[in-house]
């Protein structure tokens, strides 16, 4: 009884199969209170707003804590029931699951709500701007956050590499910044790390201007500093964008190859069109996406020969 109940959490939690219906509603129903909570907090920075309705904002907040708390306890609780055999051992997979990025992001935003009661005299301000954290939620439900959180996963190497290239240059730009400057403006380059702001905001190409060299060095130096800022940034907006669109594309194969697994006997059943839309849902592709590559492999099924409509033999045919 336990052991069912358990897998029917984790079934309409984790929304798998990714068609369930009750799994789809429990997801819009939490994605409305994230954005209501998200809103709310927002306009609770407004003075009047917060003086006016203090105690319906309070409410809401006990109510959508609650509910995020119900819902991080279940989650953790169905874990064991999770395909990935990580997670299978009762204490030591639960663990491992609360560890996850997103069960980290769900342990954030229910920690404002307890924080009021564990610590009653902490700064309601602090407690504002943690609740909006909350937003991040929503990367549960989107498939292009996820999609992205997977690029940082898959190529993190690489980006760990650029910034760490982004880091040493900006201790070069603000060291140089320092020799150069601090005789002349010891209140903005009286020390390296002073001269930090300066060099983030000129590696970064944003140039605020509140800081500038006056010294011909500095200038000369500066002006080093911008162009190789220029490819500084450059380098991880081309890196991300490769690396989204490599990920595309493997999803976009694997997705084909479950269509051509499918449609191996020549045709499509309503089981095998369920499947291919969990896939389908599981990798994050559009529907017109997905109705496009089946209509291809549909026109071309495997096994086929796509000139004359014969089936292959194990050496093929002579057209």
């Amino acid at each position: 009884m336990t052991s069912a109940l358990r897998r029917r959490v984790y079934a309409i939690l984790e929304n798998y199969p990714p068609t369930s219906r009750t799994g789809r509603l429990v997801d819009l129903v939490l994605i409305a209170f994230i954005v209501a909570n998200v809103l709310i907090n927002i306009l609770d920075s407004v003075e009047w707003m917060h003086r006016g309705h203090d105690f319906h904002l309070l409410a809401f907040e006990h109510l959508t804590g609650a509910v995020f708390t119900i819902e991080y306890i279940a989650r953790i609780w169905s874990a064991v029931e999770s395909p990935d055999r990580r997670f299978w051992r009762p204490l030591v997979g639960r663990l491992r699951f609360a560890l996850t990025p997103m069960l980290l992001i769900d342990l954030i935003a229910i920690l404002p709500f307890w924080l009021m009661f564990l610590i009653p005299e902490v700064d309601l301000f602090f407690l504002r701007v943690f609740r909006l954290l909350r937003i991040f939620k929503l990367t549960r439900y989107s498939p292009a956050m996820n999609m992205l959180l997977n690029v940082f996963r898959k190529q993190g190497r690489i980006f760990s590499a650029a910034a760490f290239i982004l880091f040493i240059l900006m201790v070069v730009a603000a060291s140089g910044m320092y020799l150069f400057e601090h005789r002349i403006q010891p209140e903005t380059f009286g020390s390296i790390p002073a001269a930090m702001w300066w060099a983030v905001s000129t590696l970064t190409t944003v140039g605020y201007g509140d800081v500038t060299p006056v010294t011909p060095m500095g200038k000369l130096f500066g002006a080093l500093v911008m162009l190789v800022g220029v490819g500084m940034v450059a380098m991880p907006a081309g890196l991300l964008a490769s690396a989204f669109i490599e990920e595309v594309r493997e999803r976009r194969e694997e997705y084909e190859e479950e269509v051509e697994e499918a449609l191996e006997d020549g045709r499509l059943t309503a089981e095998e069109a369920e499947t291919l839309d969990q896939v389908r849902a599981r990798l994050g592709l559009s529907q017109r996406d997905a109705t496009f590559i089946l209509e291809e492999a549909m026109r071309h099924p495997p096994g086929v020969c796509p000139h004359c409509g014969r089936p292959l033999g194990p050496a093929g045919h002579d057209e």
